[in-house]
């Protein structure tokens, strides 16, 4: 069951956000995105910035929007849908929000992403496309999807393997209701700068694989979803054109004993 609203309210205050520091982090953060631009000889408008608001209320969601940012990602699907259905709502804001799913996704929850969700970036299997397929609604835009890659063979991640990344986009680019958009990746933290930056250019290298292989449906490959707050300055020198940062924008993140 989706939570009520009694139950979305218990959840912001189990997990209160420092709001009045939103703002003020968003303006660092771009700052910190514009140094790794220039660092790496590239025009900052080339990387986009993801909002990571999982397990932080709409309240928080509010203040980032009001400080221009528009794009926000969450893993939980039903905490997120009612902060969604919240938020979409408002007629304050001061612009229309995106919505980014970057959670694991099961086949029995991939209709609350294809009818709730502007994106999906955590798509692995071939099956859970088709679902999203077919549920996604006729009236909204197709759903934005990047195939989730396992670069370094981290056990505990999920992801494709690199073997089997294109095979996967074709027949993903191949499906109606879809956008393919491109790769994500959440490589296993790395020691240092020149590590973290080794295993972002292996996505990158993929990544380019997979846009010079000239297959159909792949007109809109354009995005590189690498990069959290702790290594975006390495992603955004191996070709990062979206970076998620969370606990960068709205500060320590506590988590629910149970997935919500």
């Amino acid at each position: 069951m989706g939570l009520d609203s009694t139950g979305l309210l218990l959840s912001i205050l189990r997990y209160p956000v420092a709001m009045h520091t939103i703002a003020q982090n968003l303006e660092q953060l771009h700052a910190r995105i514009a140094r790794a631009c220039a660092a790496a000889g590239r025009d900052v408008g080339s990387v986009a910035l993801l909002a990571v608001s999982k397990t932080f209320g709409p309240e928080a969601v509010r203040e980032a929007a009001a400080a221009g940012q528009c794009a926000f990602g969450e893993n939980y699907l039903q905490e997120a849908v009612e902060k969604i259905a919240i938020l979409r709502a408002d007629t304050t804001l001061p612009q229309a929000l995106q919505w980014h799913c970057i959670g694991p996704v099961q086949s029995n929850k991939t209709r609350l992403v294809a009818e709730h969700f502007d994106w999906l970036h955590t798509l692995d299997r071939l099956k859970i496309a088709q679902r999203l397929s077919e549920q996604r609604p006729a009236h909204l835009p197709p759903l934005q999807v990047c195939i989730q890659v396992n670069v370094d063979g981290g056990l505990n991640k999920s992801g494709v393997a690199a073997t089997e990344a294109l095979a996967l986009a074709q027949a993903v680019a191949a499906l109606p209701r879809l956008q393919l958009r491109g790769l994500m990746a959440i490589p296993e933290p790395a020691p240092d700068f020149q590590a973290q930056y080794a295993v972002h250019q292996i996505a990158q290298k993929l990544f380019a694989h997979i846009q010079h292989s000239a297959s159909p449906g792949l007109e809109a490959w354009d995005t590189l979803s690498l990069g959290m707050t702790a290594d975006l300055e390495a992603a955004i020198l191996a070709g990062s054109t979206l970076v998620r940062v969370g606990s960068g924008i709205f500060g320590s993140r506590h988590y629910p004993s149970t997935p919500l």
